[in-house]
């Protein structure tokens, strides 16, 4: 392996302890579920097509910008979305437009788009804010591999991570909404 694959190499193995995986295989992904080019992708979520380009094909690891991070987190759940069905293509258009003027920052210090009318976050946006700090600890496989060396002693915990650590969102909602009293 030369320099220049070792790098990239490295550069792919860092995008997955930070966000799950690869950057390529991230926004692939969004751009097939959100029926994107890379170029509208990248204006969406505030990037330059090359700087896209580069975090792509593992030129560069890392997002820079926060609040592009947090743009991707919306696209992947509008993209779940989606693929659900609880939200058409034409909305789908119409938050992407949102999303690209969002200005990131915590989610939780956006009411408007984390609150429901009594001013309460809704239960899916707890879950993401759940997934997300879990996520942004450790990736999805050793959230996996600790589940499974607490399985034995504490199951309940086991499960909590690997549903908020590794699961879906309506999986982790669904599960959320089961353990409410």
């Amino acid at each position: 392996m030369d320099a220049a694959q070792d790098t990239t190499a490295r550069a792919r193995e860092l995008q997955r302890s930070w966000y799950g995986e690869p950057l390529g295989a991230l926004f692939r992904r969004l751009i097939d579920d959100l029926g994107l080019n890379q170029a509208r992708l990248a204006a969406v979520l505030g990037l330059s097509a090359p700087m896209l380009s580069q975090l792509m094909s593992g030129q560069r690891a890392k997002i820079g910008n926060p609040a592009v991070v947090q743009r991707v987190q919306a696209l992947q759940e509008l993209a779940g979305q989606v693929a659900d069905g609880s939200v058409s293509a034409v909305e789908a258009t119409d938050r992407m437009e949102e999303i690209k003027k969002s200005q990131g920052g915590s989610v939780l210090t956006a009411p408007s788009q984390s609150a429901n009318s009594s001013g309460a976050p809704t239960v899916r946006r707890v879950v993401r804010e759940i997934q997300s700090l879990l996520r942004s600890v450790s990736a999805a496989g050793d959230i996996i591999d600790a589940a499974d060396s607490l399985a034995p002693t504490h199951p309940e915990l086991a499960e909590f991570l690997r549903v908020y650590g590794a699961g879906r969102t309506a999986e982790a909602v669904a599960h959320y909404e089961a353990h409410q009293s």
